[in-house]
C-alpha cells in the first residue's frame, strides 16, 4: 500500500482529524472513525498525492494490488470514506472528483505529534458475528451491490425487493461481508423465513442478539440494547411474516440512529424511512440472430449459467451456436438466478441440447437443486408454492387468470378478459397493485403505458394448478381481435421500430390467441376474423413465415358460404405476398394474389383494390412480367386519383416511378418518383403490404439520379434511404434498398461498398426466411467475384443462382445477372458462349419489357463482336451507335458516357481521334461538375490519350 510520501511512520493531520498510517487509525477529537480497510487504504493512496489527479485506474491498482474489480467497488469506499469524514457538510472539502478523470485529495495536510487517543464510550459488547458465507463469486450484482451499499450508509434503511429466486438473499450477504469492516463486525443476520408465526420475529432477533425473550413485551428491552449500538441487522425473507417484521424494522430504525436496516421481502414493508431497490434479474441476451460469443459472455444471466454448469461437472466448448443455445435457455427462464441455476445442473446429465428442448417443451419445475439450499429454494416449485402461498384468495384467482396473456399485457386487456361474476372490475386494480408489490407480476413502462408480465416460470406454475379454461380463453382472443382491428388502422402511420414496438408488444398474445381459436375446443370462427387483423402486423414486422402459416391455416377453416368477404380478401392478400417473398413467384401466390385482388373489385373496396394492384404490380415485376407490371402501376394511379388523397396518390406514383425506371423511361420515372418521395404527405407510404414504399421510390429515385449524371446526389440519397430503412427495423424494405444500393456501388466501381450491402441484404433475407433473396445475394457475390478477377469463380456462381432464380419464378433481376455472365465469359475468352448469351438477353428484354438495361446490353454485343477471333468492327459499330443513340433520346447518361468510351476508343484505333474527342467530350456534359466515377475517370484518361 502506497503511504504519503516522507511521512509513512508519521502522523498527519487535516481538517479536525489525525491519520496515523502505521496503525491504519484515523481520529477525531481523539475518537477513532469507523473506517473500512479499502476505504482507509483510499484515504492514504489520495493523501499520498495531495492536490493531484488520481485515475480511477490508478486508485484501484493502489487499493487492490494485483486483484482485477469492478469500478463501482471504488465508488462504494469512496463514499463510505466521504460520510465517514463528512465531506461536503458545513462547506468542508477533503475529497474532489474530477468527472471522467479520478479523485483528487485537496484539505492541507500536516504532519503533528499524535494526542493520547481517546476511544468512544464503551458499549455492551454484542454476541460473535454470525453471516452465511458470501458466494465465492457474484456474477452481474457488482452495481447492485454498491448502490444498495450506498443507500445503505445515507439512509440506514433498505429493503431489496424482488420475485422469489432474483437473488436478494445472496446479494444481502455479500453486501454484509462487504461492509463488515465499516461496522466494525456488528453486523448481524436474522433469517425469518422458517417462522410459521410472526409473533416469533421480535424473538428471532432477540435470540441473534444473545438477550433473554422471557418478558411478555420484549419491544422495550430490545430498543433499549439496540438505542446506542452501531450495527447492521440484516431481516432476510420478510414478506410471509411482514405485518409484524415492517412495524417492528420502523421502531428500530425511528430509536436506535446508528443501527442500519438491510431487509428482504418479496414486497415492500411499506414504512416510513424505508428505501427500496428493486433487484431485477440478470441481464439476458436478446433474442434474435447473429450473438457471437464475445458479445453473449458480456451478459452476467449467461456467465452464470456457464459457471455453474461446469461447476456441475458439465464439458462446455464455448462457440457461436452454444451461445445461442444457452441465451435462449436464459430468456426463457427470465434472467432468473435461481431459476438459472437449476437449468445449468441438470447439463452435465441432458447436454445442453436437451437442456433447451426440454425447457422449450416444458418448464420443468421439480428440478433439484443444491442440496444446502432452503426448502423454498431447492426447486422451482417450491419457490413458487412459497410466493402463492402468501396470497389471497382473489389475488390467486386474479394470478390464475393473468396467466392467460404471454408476456405483456395491459391494464385495458386485464379489465376486458379477466373479471367475470368471481371478481368483478372493482377487484381487480386492487388485487394487480398487489401482485406487483408482491414481485408476482413485473410492470414494465413501453412508451407512454405501463405494461405487465409474468415471468415465464410463474406462468407454467399457475398452468399447472388450473389450465385455462374456455370462456377465459374465448374474451382473451376476442379483446385481441378487437384489439389489432383497432390499431390496424395505425399502421401506416407508425414512423420507426420505436414506435412499433408499443404494438407489437402484444404479439405473443396474438398467437396464443390464434393457437386456442384453431385447437381443439376452440373458435375458429374469431380465428378467421383475429388472423385477418393479425396479418398487417405480422407483414409490418416481416414475420413473413408466420403470417403464411396463419392465413393458411385460416383459410382452411373458412365455410364456403363465408367466402368473398373482407376477412377472406385480407387473408389471400396476405397469403400471396409471403409466398412471394418466401417461395418467389409460385403459382399460389399469383392465385392468392388474383383472388384478393377480385374481392376487392366484386366489393368496389377501392382503399384496398389501390394496395392490392400495387401487389400484383411488384409480383409481376419479380416474375420479369415489366410490360404487365406496368399495367398494375397505370391501373393504381387511375384508382389513386379516384381516392383524391395524398398517400394513395403517392403509393401510385412509386409505383410507376419504378416501373418506368425498369422500362428505361428515365426522365418520366424521374418525374413520379421525385414526387413519391418528396410530395407533401408522403412521409410514409405504409408496410401494410410488406414494405415501405416511399423508400422503394427513394432508392429507386438515387438510382435515376446516377443514371442521369449526378453520382454525388445518388449516393447521398441512397445513404439516406438505406440509413431510414434500417431505422424502421423492417427487414423487407431495408433488403430493398440494399440491393438497389449494391447497384449503384456496382456501377460506380465501389466493390467494398457493395460487399458490404450484400452481406447485409444476405443476412436480413436469411433471418426471416427469404429463400429468393439469398439466391440473389449470391449471385451478386458472383458478380463481384467477376469483377475482382475470379471470372470462373463468379460465372459457375452466377449460373447456379440463375437455375434456383429461374425454379423460384424470380426473374427480377435476370438480366443485370446476364450481363455480369457475359462479362466474365469474355474474360474466361468463351467468346461464342458470351455472343449466345448477349443474343438471348437482347430478346429477352424485348419480350419482358425491362428496357432500361438496353444500351448497356447492346454495348456488350459490341464488345463481344470486337472479342471475336476475327473482329466485326463495322457491325459492333453499329450497335455502339446504337446504344449510344439509344441512351441520348431516353436521357440515361452514364450509359451514353460508357458507349461513348468503347466508339471513343474504336475511332481512335482507326487514327479518328478528333471525332473520338469531340464524342466523349459531348457525352462528359451531361455529368453534373465535380462528377468522380469509374466511367468518368475512365473518360478522362482517354482524352489525355487523345
Amino acid at each position: 500500500m502506497t503511504e504519503p510520501a516522507g511521512a509513512t511512520t508519521g502522523t498527519l493531520s487535516f481538517g479536525p482529524f489525525i491519520v496515523t498510517p502505521h496503525e491504519r487509525l484515523v481520529t477525531r477529537d481523539g475518537v477513532a472513525l469507523p473506517l473500512g480497510a479499502k476505504a482507509f487504504d483510499a484515504l492514504i493512496a489520495l493523501m499520498s498525492r495531495p492536490n493531484e489527479v488520481v485515475s480511477k485506474w490508478d486508485l484501484m491498482a493502489l487499493v487492490w494490488p494485483g486483484i482485477t474489480v469492478e469500478e463501482a467497488n471504488l465508488r462504494f469506499h469512496i463514499a463510505a470514506l466521504r460520510k465517514a469524514l463528512g465531506d461536503g457538510k458545513d462547506g468542508a472539502r477533503y475529497i474532489t472528483t474530477l468527472s471522467g478523470r479520478g479523485y483528487c485529495f485537496v484539505a492541507p495536510i500536516s504532519q503533528v505529534e499524535p494526542p493520547a487517543l481517546r476511544r468512544s464510550a464503551p458499549r455492551m459488547e454484542l454476541p460473535p458475528v454470525k453471516l452465511p458465507n458470501r458466494l465465492q463469486r457474484m456474477v452481474g450484482r457488482d452495481e447492485a451491490i454498491a448502490a444498495i451499499s450506498d443507500k445503505l450508509l445515507n439512509s440506514r434503511f433498505v429493503t431489496i425487493a424482488g420475485p422469489g429466486g432474483v437473488g436478494k438473499t445472496a446479494v444481502a450477504v455479500a453486501i454484509a461481508h462487504e461492509l463488515l469492516e465499516t461496522f466494525s463486525d456488528a453486523a448481524h443476520f436474522v433469517d425469518l423465513a422458517a417462522l410459521s408465526d410472526p409473533d416469533l420475529v421480535i424473538t428471532s432477533i432477540l435470540l441473534m442478539l444473545g438477550l433473554p425473550a422471557q418478558t411478555d413485551d420484549p419491544l422495550p428491552a430490545l430498543l433499549a440494547h439496540v438505542r446506542d449500538k452501531r450495527m447492521l441487522l440484516i431481516l432476510d425473507n420478510c414478506e410471509h411474516v411482514i405485518a409484524a417484521a415492517a412495524p417492528l424494522a420502523s421502531e428500530i430504525f425511528h430509536a436506535a440512529p446508528d443501527v442500519h436496516i438491510l431487509a428482504t421481502s418479496r414486497e415492500p414493508l411499506r414504512v416510513e424511512g424505508e428505501q427500496v431497490y428493486r433487484l431485477a434479474p440478470l441481464a439476458v441476451p436478446p433474442d434474435g440472430s447473429g450473438l457471437t460469443v464475445a458479445a453473449a459472455q458480456t451478459y452476467p444471466a449467461l456467465q452464470l449459467f456457464l459457471e455453474r454448469a461446469m461447476a456441475g461437472g458439465a464439458q462446455i466448448a464455448l462457440d457461436d451456436t452454444n451461445a445461442a443455445i444457452i441465451a435462449r435457455i436464459c430468456r426463457k427462464l427470465d434472467g432468473m438466478a435461481l431459476s438459472i441455476e437449476l437449468a445449468a445442473g441438470r447439463v452435465e446429465a441432458y447436454g445442453l441440447e436437451q437442456t433447451a428442448a426440454l425447457l422449450d417443451e416444458r418448464l420443468n419445475l421439480l428440478w433439484q437443486g443444491q442440496r444446502t439450499a432452503p426448502p423454498r429454494q431447492k426447486t422451482l416449485q417450491a419457490t413458487l408454492d412459497w410466493s402463492y402461498g402468501l396470497l389471497s384468495e382473489i389475488e390467486r384467482l386474479v394470478l390464475r387468470r393473468l396467466a392467460v396473456f404471454v408476456g405483456h399485457f395491459t391494464i385495458d386487456a386485464a379489465l376486458e378478459v379477466v373479471p367475470d361474476e368471481r371478481a368483478d372490475r372493482s377487484h381487480l386494480f386492487d388485487a394487480i397493485d398487489s401482485l406487483v408489490a408482491k414481485s408476482m407480476v413485473a410492470p414494465r413502462p413501453i412508451g407512454a403505458m405501463m405494461r405487465y408480465r409474468l415471468l415465464d416460470t410463474t406462468r407454467a406454475y399457475l398452468l399447472e394448478i388450473e389450465p385455462n379454461d374456455a370462456a377465459l380463453a374465448a374474451r382473451h382472443a376476442s379483446y385481441y381481435r378487437r384489439w389489432l382491428e383497432q390499431a390496424g388502422r395505425t399502421w401506416a402511420a407508425t414512423p420507426n421500430a420505436d414506435e412499433r414496438a408499443i404494438h407489437f408488444s402484444a404479439l405473443h398474445n396474438v398467437r396464443a390467441a390464434l393457437d386456442w381459436c384453431f385447437g381443439a375446443g376452440g373458435d375458429p370462427n374469431t380465428g378467421i376474423a383475429l388472423a385477418a387483423a393479425a396479418a398487417p402486423i405480422f407483414l409490418a414486422m416481416s414475420l413473413l413465415t408466420e403470417c403464411r402459416r396463419w392465413s393458411e391455416r385460416a383459410l382452411l377453416a373458412i365455410a364456403p358460404s363465408s367466402r368473398g368477404g373482407a376477412e377472406e380478401m385480407h387473408i389471400q392478400a396476405a397469403l400471396g405476398l409471403t409466398l412471394m417473398f418466401t417461395r418467389g413467384g409460385s403459382d399460389a401466390a399469383r392465385v392468392a394474389l388474383s383472388r384478393s385482388l377480385a374481392i376487392a373489385e366484386a366489393r368496389g373496396d377501392a382503399p384496398n383494390r389501390l394496395q392490392l394492384l400495387g401487389r400484383m404490380h411488384i409480383f409481376h415485376e419479380r416474375m420479369g412480367q415489366f410490360d404487365a407490371a406496368l399495367g398494375y402501376a397505370q391501373q393504381s394511379l387511375a384508382v389513386a386519383r379516384a381516392l383524391g388523397d395524398p398517400g394513395s396518390i403517392s403509393l401510385a406514383h412509386s409505383l410507376l416511378g419504378v416501373s418506368l425506371h425498369l422500362a428505361g423511361e428515365h426522365r418520366d420515372a424521374l418525374k413520379m418518383l421525385e414526387v413519391a418521395w418528396q410530395a407533401p404527405g408522403t412521409e410514409r407510404i405504409s408496410t401494410i403490404h410488406g414494405f415501405d414504399h416511399r423508400n422503394r421510390a427513394g432508392i429507386t429515385l438515387a438510382r435515376e439520379l446516377w443514371l442521369q449524371g449526378g453520382p454525388a446526389d445518388a449516393l447521398r440519397l441512397a445513404q439516406q434511404t438505406v440509413a431510414e430503412a434500417a431505422q424502421m427495423e423492417h427487414p423487407i424494405t431495408l433488403c430493398i434498398a440494399l440491393i438497389w444500393a449494391v447497384s449503384i456501388s456496382l456501377w460506380g466501381g465501389d466493390l467494398d461498398g457493395a460487399e458490404e450491402s450484400i452481406d447485409q441484404f444476405i443476412a436480413h433475407a436469411e433471418s426471416r426466411s427469404m429463400g429468393p433473396y439469398l439466391v440473389v445475394g449470391r449471385g451478386v457475390k458472383g458478380e463481384l467475384a467477376i469483377r475482382r478477377g475470379d471470372a470462373a469463380h463468379g460465372v459457375e456462381t452466377i449460373r447456379a443462382c440463375l437455375r434456383e432464380l429461374h425454379e423460384a419464378g424470380y426473374e427480377l433481376l435476370t438480366t443485370t445477372f446476364n450481363i455480369a455472365l457475359v462479362q466474365g465469359l469474355l474474360a474466361l475468352g468463351q467468346i461464342e458462349q458470351s455472343a449466345r448469351l448477349i443474343d438471348d438477353a437482347i430478346r429477352l428484354v424485348e419480350q419482358s419489357g425491362d428496357h432500361l438495361y438496353m444500351p448497356e446490353l447492346l454495348r456488350m454485343k459490341g464488345k463481344v463482336l470486337l472479342s471475336l477471333p476475327e473482329p466485326k468492327a463495322e457491325q459492333a459499330e453499329i450497335y455502339l451507335m446504337q446504344s449510344l443513340g439509344l441512351s441520348r433520346r431516353k436521357g440515361a447518361t452514364v450509359w451514353e458516357l460508357r458507349a461513348a468510351i468503347d466508339l471513343a476508343g474504336l475511332f481512335a484505333e482507326r487514327g479518328q481521334r478528333d471525332e473520338a474527342k469531340r464524342l466523349l467530350q459531348s457525352s462528359l456534359e451531361g455529368f453534373a461538375e465535380g462528377s468522380d466515377t469509374a466511367d468518368v475517370r475512365a473518360a478522362s484518361v482517354l482524352l489525355t490519350t487523345l
